[in-house]
């Protein structure tokens, strides 16, 4: 029998709030916050990494690969130039420092006046594996979720020790991680709320099938 909709679903089936879906709109974004962070300096993929995550990883993921495979089509296309080759402190592969050309500062500014996409796309591997907790064990979902709480609570601590330098970054710098502060605050809040409903139902199920136990003696 296939289980019901539960709170599990519930985000999926009726607030669609997630929209788990991979589309050309984020490769998209990811061309174009690369454009945006070398307006600011040159920077290496492993740099440009930390910075996306840093700076916008409340509104998407995104891993080495994407990064690197990013620049080496925004160099064919002449938006950005490397310019530096460095040794890796760990004795790693040598750092590629890139910098935005005219192209690439041309290309930007087509992008930045242009309508942006209007769905919200959230790709989180936690929200996948969530929509389908039905099919698994009670207590399996409730360690995951005690482990993203843990993780969300300690984004938020690091998010609001950097917002003192976001402020001094300008406006919408200072906007954006205000944003990426409250998505924080109100995503760790809905991870608490469902652990907390989560847990009621296991336990009335546990005392259920007990009161069933007693019964039948």
């Amino acid at each position: 029998m296939r289980p019901r909709l539960t709170v599990y679903t519930l985000n999926i089936y009726k607030i669609d709030i997630v929209v788990l879906k991979i589309s050309e709109g984020v490769e998209m974004s990811v061309k174009y916050a690369i454009l945006g962070l070398l307006q600011y300096k040159d920077m290496h993929g492993y740099r440009i990494k930390e910075v996306i995550d840093s700076d916008f990883g409340h509104m998407w993921s995104i891993n080495h690969g994407q990064i690197y495979q990013t620049l080496r089509k925004l160099e064919e296309d002449g938006f950005v130039a490397m310019v530096e080759v460095s040794p890796s402190k760990n004795g790693g592969p040598h750092k590629k420092s890139y910098s935005i050309t005219k192209a690439g500062r041309s290309e930007f500014a087509r992008w930045l006046a242009g309508t942006p996409e209007r769905s919200m796309i959230i790709r989180d591997p936690f929200l996948t594996r969530f929509a389908f907790f039905d099919f698994g064990e009670k207590n399996d979902a409730l360690r995951i979720i005690d482990e993203e709480i843990e993780s969300w609570e300690d984004q938020l601590e690091q998010r609001r020790e950097h917002m003192p330098r976001r402020a001094r970054q300008g406006t919408y710098v200072k906007l954006i991680s205000e944003l990426g502060l409250t998505f924080n605050e109100m995503f760790l809040e809905w991870l608490k709320r469902a652990r907390e409903e989560i847990a009621g139902s296991a336990a009335e199920t546990k005392s259920a099938s007990a009161g069933r136990a007693r019964a039948s003696d």
